[in-house]
């Protein structure tokens, strides 16, 4: 078998073999450390608060990324309002020597004032178990550590003046005040995942 088929097998195998998280699902990998850019080591149990924790897998660079990222702040205050933790996971693990390394993402938040903890997750351990495909991919989880909502921040990546559907918003209001989340799941938009 040729070199190129093998490594087209190989990543089919990979994407057939992925499973995504499940709304109702455990969060995985609680006690994962990853290096956060501040210099410390963070788990997710650590980033939890009394009412859950909202995961984002983001990166540096995707063009998704930046045309949603200056929702990323108010989002984090919601959550802080809400008791919610909030933390962005760069997975991107083949660019983590590149345009994704770790002292890029510290030069990335403090451009964009990043006002929660941007952590990088070695090798896209938390990436892979959560089934995380895209950038930016959020996971909201309630205060028991249950998946409550999957997918995308809203439904205009382009300009939050003219979103219609704040899917996120909506899901951390209701699952902080545990209410049922009228939409559970949406899809990711976003650039693949650099495993």
């Amino acid at each position: 078998m040729n070199r190129a088929l093998y490594i087209i097998i190989l990543f089919l195998c990979t994407l057939l073999s992925a499973r995504e998280l499940e709304i109702g699902e455990k969060i995985p990998g609680i006690d994962l450390l990853m290096k956060s850019i501040d210099g410390n080591d963070l788990t997710l149990k650590k980033l939890k608060k009394d009412n859950g924790l909202l995961v984002i897998f983001s990166c540096n660079t995707c063009p998704w990324v930046i045309r949603w990222q200056d929702r990323y702040n108010p989002l984090s205050e919601l959550c802080q309002k809400n008791e919610i933790g909030f933390v962005a996971i760069n997975s991107n693990a083949r660019l983590h020597d590149s345009v994704d390394s770790f002292d890029e993402m510290i030069y990335h938040a403090a451009v964009n004032d990043y006002k929660f903890p941007y952590t990088l997750d070695k090798n896209s351990k938390l990436a892979k178990l959560f089934g995380a495909m895209k950038t930016p991919h959020v996971y909201l989880f309630n205060k028991n550590d249950i998946l409550v909502y999957r997918g995308a921040i809203d439904d205009n990546a382009k300009d939050a003046n003219k979103v219609n559907k704040k899917y996120l918003e909506d899901a951390i209001i209701s699952s902080s005040k545990a209410e049922k989340i009228k939409v559970e799941t949406t899809k990711a938009l976003g650039c693949s995942i650099k495993f």
